[in-house]
C-alpha cells in the first residue's frame, strides 16, 4: 500500500469549509512568475562579438510581494502575466532593442533597471501597489547562464 487514496468527494465551500478560513494568514509572501522574448540588439564601444547585431531569447523572472486578500491571494499570476505582456512583452519581443528602448546600451544591466521601472509603473496603474502589492526582484537571462538580478532594495538605495 502507498499510502495514497482517492478522495471521495471534493471539498465544498460553506459545508467544509467557511470563506473566512480562506486566508490562512496575514503576512506578506511573493509570488514569481517567468517569461520569455525574443529581440536583437548590439553595444557600443564593447570590443566583444556583442558589438555586432546578434539576437537572444530573454527569460525574465519577476517576483512581486503582496499582503493575501480574503481567499488568500496576494497578487494574481494572471495579472503579473497582463501587466508583464502590457509593459514589456509589447515593447520588446520581437524588436531590435537599440529602436526600442530609450537612449542607453542595451545591456542586461540597463535593460533590467528600465523594465523595473515599466512593471512598477504598471503596478500603480493596476491599483496593486494600493493593496500593498510590490516589485521584490527581477532577474534578466540574457543566456541560460548569464543574468542581471535587481531587487528592491537595490532600487530604494541612493548611492
Amino acid at each position: 500500500m502507498s499510502g495514497f487514496e482517492i478522495p471521495q468527494r471534493v471539498q465544498r465551500l460553506h459545508e467544509d469549509i467557511q470563506p473566512r478560513e480562506l486566508r490562512y494568514h496575514k503576512r506578506r509572501v511573493a509570488v514569481t512568475k517567468e517569461f520569455t522574448f525574443d529581440s536583437a540588439h548590439h553595444l557600443h564601444l564593447y570590443e566583444g562579438k556583442c558589438k555586432s547585431l546578434h539576437g537572444h531569447t530573454y527569460r525574465l523572472v519577476v517576483t512581486v510581494s503582496g499582503f493575501v486578500n480574503e481567499i488568500g491571494i496576494c497578487v494574481d499570476f494572471s495579472a503579473i502575466k497582463e501587466i508583464y505582456e502590457e509593459a514589456i512583452k509589447s515593447r520588446l519581443d520581437h524588436r531590435y532593442l537599440n529602436e526600442a528602448l530609450p537612449p542607453m546600451n542595451t545591456t542586461a544591466e540597463n535593460m533590467i533597471v528600465w523594465i523595473w521601472e515599466e512593471l512598477d509603473k504598471k503596478l500603480e496603474e493596476y491599483k496593486l501597489t494600493s493593496q500593498g502589492a510590490r516589485l521584490e526582484e527581477l532577474v534578466l537571462y540574457e543566456t541560460p547562464t548569464s543574468y542581471a538580478t535587481l531587487k528592491r532594495e537595490w532600487m530604494e538605495e541612493n548611492d
